[in-house]
């Protein structure tokens, strides 16, 4: 029986429906459900040896109810862990939810820290990944990009803005190679503007400065750039010259091509091409110029075709907004599946969202392959709860209206659910906000909750595929890297078919048990191969992507 078959508004509803076609308990430990299906007051399941339960009141779907009375103070349990207590006394049957559930006065007193051990173990459940033959793993079709460099998903031009005076620009430049322009050109995925509003207004050498040169950088460097150009307005604080110099960036392809305006060398130098639009004489003559420029690096670039490539020179991004109550229970763990096979296989998923796996850091720190990996997540961890306490909110501002309209309560119950995006393998490394991914297998990276900062941080780390996992229905795209949407539940797989490429909610749908989660897992395994190689994601067929691009600010704005 599908779950979406169960009308409980129905005269025609059953005295009596099995506990299992309309809801689940993920955790033997657990105190509260569920709900498969939206649940009307005065519904009655039956359990098999455990009294038969009546719903309290109406409770939507992939909201929780309680399988038993839990007093008031006492811990409320989801997936075996704390997420939360009870703020007064909830009856079996009844709506889990914010007028009955909170984090208490404080967000870690004692009971939640012996419930969840964040005392911290280190390493506790490190275990070696057993690693395909090499004879015997995937490939995809890709972009090679040479010795020691990772090789791409996609093969794009890009026109960086060093600041936000030349962000119209660098647009105006991008904006000029439509699908038809570059009809003669079919090994080249397009030509993109990476502008943003910040490179001024701040201190050289300062923490926005580091952190906004880091993710330029990491752009041009990008396995999917196969060629870029930087564009400054020529009096800003972040100076390309000085993006060059500390990052060490060289030039890409069409060697050939000479300078423009204060860097002009000789055309074998291996610089990367710059220009200036106070040298060059303002707007419309800097757009031409770029697009002189990009017009003869086309022809290069589209000479580097795709090629048999080891899936292990893959590093996916894991991301997942506008999450619901199913986030924890479908699309979550058959992603974390399908990158359990995927570092077996010799890639890399790379994990971020400090403030999202608050409250769940424990798993990870259990996997870390080292104390030290370990150490070096739990001091993130209260980075953020100092950064948070500084500027007067509390990291359980998160969950958001949509997350708890999609029955998400507290951030530790978030959290719990957004960690299986990891699947199960060690943690091999934690990195700073856009720090280049240097470590294969699962990964941390140190970003905010917003999915487009934290996406950005990842994709400048070297991240050259993204999945985004979705309950409520995130419509997320991030040139250069494709983003895969993974939704967790099937009313908003079908409502929003044109944005999502996998539902995930089938793991759920035939009561009592669905698809086979692994079979779930392996069809989203096969999906990633096949966007790396080309096929294109739903964002993708709709030109998303360019306006995620946003780099972490600070704040400090001068």
């Amino acid at each position: 029986m599908s779950v979406t078959s169960i009308d409980l508004f129905s005269s025609d509803v059953p005295s009596a429906v099995e506990f299992g076609t309309v809801a689940v308990l993920l955790n033997p430990e657990d105190n509260i459900a569920v709900a498969k299906t939206t649940l009307q007051a005065g519904a009655t399941l039956t359990r098999a040896s455990l009294p038969t339960l009546t719903v309290a009141q109406l409770v939507p779907s992939g909201h929780k109810f309680a399988v038993r009375e839990i007093k008031l103070g006492e811990i409320v349990r989801r997936y075996g862990w704390f997420i939360g207590y009870a703020t007064r006394d909830i009856q079996a049957g009844e709506h889990v939810h914010v007028h009955n559930l909170g984090m208490g006065v404080e967000l870690r007193d004692e009971a939640a820290l012996e419930s969840v051990g964040q005392e911290y173990d280190y390493s506790v459940d490190y275990k070696p990944v057993e690693y395909v033959p090499e004879a015997e793993r995937r490939t995809f079709m890709g972009y090679k990009r040479g010795a020691g460099l990772r090789a791409g998903t996609r093969n794009y031009i890009a026109i960086i803005s060093s600041v936000n005076c030349s962000a119209h620009t660098v647009r105006k430049i991008a904006a000029h190679f439509t699908p038809d322009t570059l009809a003669d050109y079919p090994n080249v995925d397009g030509v993109i503007a990476i502008a943003h509003g910040l490179g001024c207004a701040t201190r050289v050498g300062g923490d926005d400065y580091r952190l906004l040169q880091r993710v330029l950088a990491g752009m041009a460097t990008h396995p999917n750039i196969a060629a870029y150009l930087l564009v400054g307005l020529g009096c800003e604080i972040n100076q390309v010259g000085e993006l060059v110099e500390n990052h060490a960036l060289s030039q890409k392809a069409a060697p050939g091509i000479k300078r423009v305006g204060n860097s002009t060398v000789a055309a074998t130098s291996n610089m990367p091409i710059t220009m200036t639009m106070q040298e060059l004489g303002g707007i419309r003559k800097t757009v031409q110029a770029g697009i002189e420029l990009v017009e003869k690096m086309l022809p290069e670039v589209n000479a580097i075709q795709r090629e048999p490539i080891p899936v292990s020179e893959l590093l996916v991004a894991l991301q997942c907004g506008g999450s619901d109550g199913w986030s924890g229970v479908t699309a979550n763990p058959v992603l974390g599946l399908a990158c359990d096979e995927l570092v077996k296989q010799g890639g890399g998923v790379n994990l971020a969202e400090t403030t999202e796996i608050y409250g769940a850091e424990h798993l990870l720190t259990r996997r870390a392959a080292t104390r030290e990996i370990g150490e070096k997540l739990i001091s993130k961890i209260h980075w953020w709860e100092r950064h948070a306490a500084k500027h007067g909110v509390e990291i359980n501002n998160n969950p958001s209206t949509g997350n708890k309209a999609g029955g998400l309560t507290t951030i530790y119950e978030k959290s719990l659910g957004a960690a299986a995006k990891a699947g199960n393998t060690p943690l091999m490394g934690v990195f700073d906000y856009a720090e280049p991914i240097t470590t294969s297998g699962f990964t941390f990276m140190d970003t905010p909750g917003y999915d487009p900062v934290a996406a950005t941080g990842q994709v400048a780390g070297g991240c050259n595929l993204l999945v985004f996992t979705t309950g409520r229905g995130s419509c997320f795209g991030f040139k250069p890297t494709p983003s895969i949407k993974v939704a967790s539940n099937t009313p908003m797989y079908t409502r929003m078919v044109e944005d999502m490429d996998m539902n995930a909610g089938k793991v759920v749908d035939d009561a009592p048990n669905g698809v086979p989660m692994q079979a779930a897992a392996d069809e989203l395994f096969e999906l990633m191969i096949a966007v790396a190689s080309g096929q294109h994601t739903k964002s993708e067929a709709q030109n998303v992507g360019e306006d995620e691009f946003q780099p972490w600010s600070l704040g400090g704005i001068l």
